[in-house]
């Protein structure tokens, strides 16, 4: 443990805490087509928390509350989390098993209408179509689904027409929602330097930026000092930044298109994301500002640090020693990464050109995403303030044999950096179901505290005050659950009727192989319009396109799709 801090000192106080009640920030991590994994856990982690909350109290079951104060997110992530938000509003049975027909489509469920179904069963040929070029390259695939999903849940056409709900009671009435950008203008600041007995600015900029919300069911006053952007879906109030921002963060570099997203200058002045020091130095004076982004994940993949200033601003635990300790904390971050980093391994020490580039592009993203603040926390073996949901399962070769997957390897996402989930709707169903699956588990054996905080902790003094019941306790290690369990819960990870036959889903390269045609049509119409030619020009590079490039192009990129989805074991 971490000690207990001297309560005479007022610092070390936590006036925001509330008696009885537990914290909860969520973070979700970029995942691209695994955010069908994110959307699943958050799913049964709704559906735990609805069931808890109906009986908290009654005899024989806890009464500590769990509230939800701030949900942030990058990449995939922040558009999950952008959904859940629009989601909470909004009736949503939970989803337990996919039904007789696996690929049925789930459209009164946003989460997984919006990760599973997305807008077509044939993804890979919709984000193949040419309907996007008119002259101008904007990404390398037809991103305008996105489009689509994010204007169908953030912004319905006909509000009026949607069976709208108040929040539920474990969120907060004003839900803080963010999420991360990767502004390519940046924010200009100067370092002043003296030289040549004057002061010259020496400029720099920096690119991390955040879409900051505030959401509520009710009408909320703009407050611009607040840096918080009110959010209301019901009433439109800014749904349309919601949604640019929902784009913005998702905008995987060149793959997908860069978006803008527009704000009132004195929000984005305020951004309650940066510190003090940073929003003095970067204060814009257009109004609105307009920034063009990339991918939010490409600056901050896993934004856990930015959720924990949320949370401990909210909970009035900002010293690192009461949060971080179990007899102490009154909040905690949880932290869904369908992609975990791994140890690294040590680089090849080749001073050849490709070599180097990629580890140079490695390098700088690296870097970009390292949170020194962090630092502290790698000392600490026992951090009770920040939890982790990654993939693991078990999987059954065709020899009979088990082997154990975990991180990446064990959701059929993962392969092609992540874009493996376009390819087939079934590897999506069955991230989904494993985020479910994942999420029981951690929830009844991971997401827990000791005996002695049971005993110590206020919040959980009181919560499990009079019970001593075995079925609150960890299947693992006999801890007691941070959000009991209530009801029967089916723990086996579901049967499901893929087409192979097997509880994992693979895919006959002939179902890939048959976007040769398409594919090669989207090489060529990318490279006829990546530049203005003269009309020779185009001419011979349309016919040694046609006839070369186009060819060996696609060739290539189907070698490496076949490569990565053996590596998976996601080919028959």
């Amino acid at each position: 443990m971490n000690g207990t801090p001297d309560p005479t000192n007022e610092q070390e106080k936590s006036p925001a805490a509330e008696p009885g009640k537990f914290h909860l920030g969520i973070c979700m991590a970029g995942a691209v087509s695994a955010g069908a994994y994110t959307a699943g856990v958050m799913d049964y982690l709704l559906e735990a928390l609805e069931a808890y909350e109906k009986v908290r109290g009654q005899p024989g079951i806890p009464q500590h509350q769990i509230e939800i104060p701030v949900m942030g997110g990058a990449s995939a992530g922040g558009m999950t989390a952008m959904l859940t938000a629009a989601a909470l509003q909004r009736e949503m049975h939970p989803i337990e098993h996919p039904g007789h027909d696996i690929l049925a489509e789930h459209k009164d469920h946003i989460l997984y209408h919006s990760w599973v179904d997305l807008t077509d069963k044939d993804m890979f040929d919709r984000m193949l179509r040419n309907d996007d070029i008119e002259g101008t390259i904007v990404s390398a695939l037809n991103c305008m689904f996105i489009d689509e999903i994010a204007d169908r849940v953030l912004k319905p056409k006909d509000p009026e027409s949607v069976s709208w709900k108040p929040l539920p009671v474990f969120f907060p009435r004003k839900l803080k929602l963010f999420t991360t950008l990767s502004n390519l203008g940046g924010f200009t600041y100067n370092v002043n330097f003296n030289a040549s007995g004057s002061r010259r600015p020496y400029y720099m900029k920096v690119h991390q930026d955040y879409a900051c919300f505030e959401l509520t069911s009710e009408e909320q006053e703009v407050n611009p000092s607040s840096g918080w952007m009110p959010l209301n879906f019901r009433t439109g109030t800014n749904a349309q930044i919601a949604v640019d921002a929902a784009l913005a963060t998702g905008a995987f570099p060149i793959g997908f298109r860069a978006r803008k997203v527009t704000r009132s200058k004195d929000t984005v002045n305020n951004n309650p994301l940066f510190d003090e020091k940073m929003l003095r130095a970067i204060q814009i004076t257009t109004d609105p500002y307009q920034s063009l982004n990339v991918d939010g994940g490409m600056i901050n993949n896993e934004p856990f640090d930015k959720v924990r200033e949320v949370l401990s601003a909210v909970c009035g635990q900002q010293a690192p020693a009461l949060y971080n300790d179990y007899n102490t904390f009154n909040s905690t971050v949880l932290m869904i990464a369908p992609f975990p980093s791994t140890k690294p391994v040590d680089i090849k020490l080749f001073d050849k050109l490709m070599h180097v580039m990629g580890l140079t592009l490695s390098a700088m993203v690296s870097q970009m995403r390292s949170k020194a603040a962090q630092v502290v926390d790698a000392m600490n073996e026992s951090c009770a303030g920040q939890f982790l949901i990654d993939p693991s399962r078990e999987l059954r070769k065709t020899d009979g044999t088990k082997i154990d997957l975990q991180g990446e390897r064990a959701i059929a996402c993962g392969a092609l950096g992540g874009f493996s989930g376009f390819l087939n709707k079934e590897f999506r169903v069955h991230d989904y179901f494993l985020g479910r699956h994942n999420c029981k588990i951690f929830l009844r054996d991971y997401f827990t505290i000791p005996d002695l905080a049971k005993n110590e902790n206020p919040i959980f003094k009181a919560g499990y005050q009079g019970i001593d019941s075995d079925k609150y306790r960890s299947k693992v290690d006999g801890n007691w659950q941070i959000i009991p369990i209530v009801g029967d819960v089916d723990y086996t990870f579901p049967q499901l009727a893929f087409s192979s036959g097997s509880n994992w889903p693979v895919q006959n390269w002939e179902a890939i192989s048959q976007y040769n045609g398409v594919l090669k049509r989207r090489v060529q119409a990318l490279i006829l319009n990546l530049v203005k030619y003269k009309a020779v020009q185009k001419f011979f590079l349309w016919i040694g396109t046609r006839i070369l490039l186009r060819g060996m192009i696609t060739k290539a990129m189907l070698a490496t799709i076949k490569d990565e989805l053996n590596r998976w074991q996601l080919l028959k």
